[in-house]
This record gives C-alpha cells, structure tokens and sequence, in this order.
C-alpha cells in the first residue's frame, strides 16, 4: 500500500522520537517517562490527522508531513533582536527553550525543563492526549516550556510569553505550557509567537490551565509567525465553579496556522470566553477550531470570531458548544464573521450547538461579506487615500472582537497588532 505524504510526515516523528528519546529532559523520572512513552503510542496510533477527520476537513497537514525537520535540540545564546514589549514583565523562549538571560526577573514564570519534578500531578491533567494527535506528539517532544502556579488568592499581574523561532532551516519546536490558578488566584497573560525573518520552523505548543473556584485568567495570543513557518497550537482549559477562562487569538502570520481549543467549564457558574480575529494575506491558511463542553449547571460561554482575508486565502472557523444534561440553565453564545477583500479568498464555517439539557439559552450563527463600498466612497469622497480607508473600514469590523478583552494592556497589544494590516498587506 502507498504511504500519503501525512503517513510518511507521522513516521518521520516517530522516527525521532526513538532519537532524541535519551536526550529529552526529565530522566530519572519514571512518572514522565511513562507519560512520554504513552503519548508517543499515543500518536503512533493515531498519526498526524488528516482531512477525512471531520475536525481536520479544512485543513491540509501537507506541509508539516513534507517538510524534513532538522534536530532541534541545538545550543541557543547570543543577544537578540526582540519586538518591544508588550507587558511589565516578559518571559522569553528562543526555538522552544527558556532565555533567563533575556526574561525579566519577578516574573511568576518558571522553566518547566528545570522544574520538572513540580509539574508531576499537573502535566497531562487537563490535556487529552488519546483522541487529540498532536497533544500526544508534544507530550512525547516536549524539551522545555512555561510552568505558573498560583497559590490561593494570588495576583500574578500581567505577563508576557514571547515564544520566538529563529532557524532559517526547517525545525520542529513542541513546547509544553502549564498553568494553574488555585482558589480566587488572577492572572492576565499575554502570549506572543513571533518568527524571525525566513523561519520555516513548526510551532507547535500546548498549553494546560487549571482554572481553580472563582480564579480568573486573561489569555490573549498574538501568532505573529515568519511567513514561510507552521504553527499548530493547542490549549485546554478545565475551569472550576466560579472561575473564568477569558481567551482572545489573533492570527496574523505564519503559512499555515491552526490554533485548537478545549474548554471544560466543569463547575457551576464557571465562564469561558472564546474570542478571536484572522487576518489572512495572500497565501495563508488560519484555522480556528474550539471545543467547548458545558458540563455544569449556570455556566455563560462566549465566542465571537472575525476572519479578514485578502488575496488568495483560506480561513476556517469551527466551533462546538456541547451541552450535558446536568448542564441546565446554560447561556451560550457563538457568532462567525468573515469579511472577503478578494474574490478569490475562501472561508469555511461550522459553527455547531449540541444540547443535551432543556432549560437553556443557546445561539450561533455566521455571517460573510466585503467590504461597503457606500462606506468606501464616503471615506474617499473625503480625501482619504483607498488603502487608509479600507484599513479604517477594517479596524472597525474587528473593534467588536478585540474589545471584548477586558484587560487594558492585553487590549492595547492585539489593537496594535491590527492597526494597519491592510496597508501592510496590500
């Protein structure tokens, strides 16, 4: 039988499993070592997803399966060219590894590969690893990544993770992220994937929050990736009663871009917030796809989604609200708007209720249009140039979306992050 190009892409990382398997951080942990080894046959089961799985119908591995990714755990030092920050305090990792000699010291960060023995009960506790492929794949090559945990009523302030990749040849970077808020403990997190100049390196990390009763955490990512790199991230979030899990993506670089969310509200009264925006350039690919379970009585979601695409562009957007039947009383809301500047730019939209429960408030819907031209003509009519008014015109399409996140400082890095864009791009 003759192997697809994802078959072979699965091999080749199983293949370097079994490579750097004696080289990974944490031996001498029986613990982690079996959680690797369950990962691995994890994956090996079930091989990098393809598009006859009905979650990945949109999106092509292709390119991840084709590329051939080099060793990644090479030596990093040296002084760097980083973007400003966006947060009093930055934690910065280069090709997946944690810099302290270019992280702000006080930051309630620390580095997972040295601390490993900290995170045993937390790594793998909310992450599925059985049914979600490249959870399992990281769980097996992770090298390094972030661990944060708040005591009881803790203020962790606001923070930056600045996750940049570097190689000019192609290299595959896993990292694993671990959060958790114990009881009434705050946290905003700003999360940053910057690529620097002709990357063509996989990112592809994987966070886990515990979100304890009544704790609050602020999630707001900006995938700013070089142009020729892959970024496949995946987050999950178990939130107890009372808590929040308050989200915002931005994609806005990288060739291929798929960012998958799980979210457990598994408490009464816990809220989970599942915004985002895609601004899509000629020749990207931006998936957004969340999973979202009510599994507790008097639990609000809500998810707002805006895709901008240019040229000839793909953009995916898939959501599932799945409602147990214990879950009565929930309140959850999902909207998907697309805005098409070319016509040969594509969107593909499922947004999708599961209800199990019969007390409840549940809506979704999607919308897909370009831009007003009536609007257009009013701005020109007025002197402004056509690219600084279609940029306007933009900008207020996605104002919606990016105030919906509460917090000022994140706020103001995803409005930066979106000023402009079209004048870059066109």
């Amino acid at each position: 039988m003759v192997q697809t190009a994802v078959q072979t892409g699965a091999a080749g990382f199983l293949h370097r499993y079994e490579g750097l398997r004696a080289r990974l951080p944490g031996q001498g942990l029986p613990w982690l070592a079996a959680l690797r080894e369950r990962g691995i046959a994890a994956f090996r089961a079930q091989g990098l997803p393809t598009r006859r799985v009905e979650a990945w119908k949109y999106t092509d591995l292709a390119p991840v399966a084709q590329a051939a990714f080099e060793e990644p755990l090479t030596a990093v030092d040296g002084a760097l060219a980083l973007p400003r920050a966006a947060a009093p305090k930055r934690v910065v990792f280069v090709d997946g590894r944690y810099r302290a000699d270019l992280s702000d010291a006080g930051a309630p960060v620390r580095s997972l590969a040295a601390h490993l023995p900290a995170a045993e009960g937390l790594l793998g506790s909310v992450a599925r690893i059985d049914d979600v492929p490249l959870a399992a794949l990281n769980t097996a090559l992770f090298e390094d990544g972030a661990l944060i945990d708040l005591g009881p009523g803790e203020d962790g302030g606001v923070v930056e993770i600045l996750s940049v990749t570097l190689a000019e040849r192609p290299v595959a970077v896993h990292p694993r992220h671990l959060v958790r808020l114990a009881e009434g403990a705050k946290l905003v997190l700003i999360e940053r994937a910057w690529g620097h100049g002709g990357s063509r390196a996989l990112h592809s990390p994987v966070w886990e929050f515990s979100v304890g009763a009544g704790a609050h955490v602020t999630h707001a990512r900006l995938q700013q990736e070089a142009a020729a790199s892959l970024h496949l991230a995946t987050t999950f979030a178990r939130v107890a009663a009372g808590g929040t899990y308050d989200s915002f993506l931005l994609h806005a670089g990288a060739k291929l871009a798929r960012s998958e969310a799980h979210v457990v509200l598994a408490g009464p009264r816990a809220a989970a917030h599942l915004n985002g925006a895609q601004l899509l350039a000629d020749g990207q690919h931006g998936d957004c796809t969340t999973f979202l379970d009510h599994a507790a009585p008097d639990c609000p979601s809500r998810q707002t989604v805006k895709t901008v695409l240019s040229g000839k562009s793909r953009g995916v957007f898939q959501g599932k609200i799945h409602v147990h039947q214990v879950a009565q009383r929930t309140d959850g809301y999902q909207m998907n708007q697309a805005l098409l500047l070319s016509d040969q730019a594509e969107i593909d939209s499922k947004p999708q209720l599961e209800i199990y429960a019969d007390d409840v408030k549940c809506s979704h819907g999607a919308t897909v249009g370009a831009l007003d031209e009536t609007q257009l003509f009013y701005l020109r009519a007025r002197g402004i140039p056509e690219a600084a008014a279609r940029a306007m015109l933009i900008e207020a399409f996605l104002q919606e979306a990016v105030e919906a996140v509460a917090d000022e400082t994140a706020r103001a890095a995803l409005a930066e992050a979106v000023a402009g864009w079209w004048e870059k791009v066109a």
